[in-house]
């Protein structure tokens, strides 16, 4: 019964490695769409979030299962709770990455900014695909140093988007207003995606050694 009970712990986390890998692939290619002003990328993103979306269920109803009909305790129960918390995380990255598709979609044909915002956008959504990778790395290897590197590298993303904000506020700054919105909702959009990874990286350092998440 308990090893029955521990393979579908793993299908479990699994398929939360596989939404976060899908959210990786969403948030690039939502990135390369924007720099591009490719709109079949970012039709792809949607594509990609339906796939998140699908597995979104499936989680939620094995977790639900395994704490109805297996009343874990101890690390076990804390791998459960901890899955369904992060099946929500992982939509929502998918979300994030929806939502830079959607504004190449909205101003498709034409590039959403350009310029040094766009540069720096870029690189943001180069940073946030990293942390999705090791947010996914630390779903399946478990390790508390890994997941706590996340944190340290989402520093990184948050400098960007400072720098970002930054640039758009300066009086010689040449953007429009609309593009001023656009590119504040973008920026908002990665630095949101990296604090669900550096979130996740908590919820793994919780599951292993159970010392509760930090602030």
């Amino acid at each position: 019964m308990r090893i029955k009970f521990h393979e579908q712990l793993d299908a479990l986390t699994d398929r939360l490695a596989s939404m976060c890998h899908l959210a990786g692939k969403a948030i690039e290619t939502g990135t390369d769409a924007l720099v591009q002003a490719d709109l079949p990328l970012a039709e792809r993103v949607f594509d990609l979030t339906e796939q998140i979306e699908a597995l979104r269920g499936p989680c939620e109803e094995q977790a639900m299962a395994l704490l109805a009909l297996q009343a874990p305790v101890a690390r076990d129960l804390r791998q459960v709770v901890t899955g369904v918390h992060l099946v929500s995380d992982l939509s929502r990255m998918g979300g994030l990455a929806r939502h830079v598709a959607a504004s190449v979609r909205r101003r498709h044909p034409d590039h959403v900014t350009s310029g040094e915002t766009l540069e720096l956008l870029a690189r943001m959504g180069r940073v946030a695909g990293e942390l999705a990778g090791l947010a996914e790395q630390v779903l399946r290897d478990r390790d508390p140093e890994l997941a706590a590197d996340i944190g340290r590298r989402d520093d990184e993303l948050d400098d960007l988007h400072r720098r970002l904000l930054t640039l758009i506020q300066d009086p010689s700054w040449t953007g429009s207003i609309p593009a001023a919105v656009d590119v504040t909702l973008l920026g908002r959009f990665y630095e949101r995606f990296g604090d669900h990874t550096v979130v996740v990286g908590r919820r793994v350092i919780f599951l292993v050694t159970g010392e509760p998440l930090s602030p």
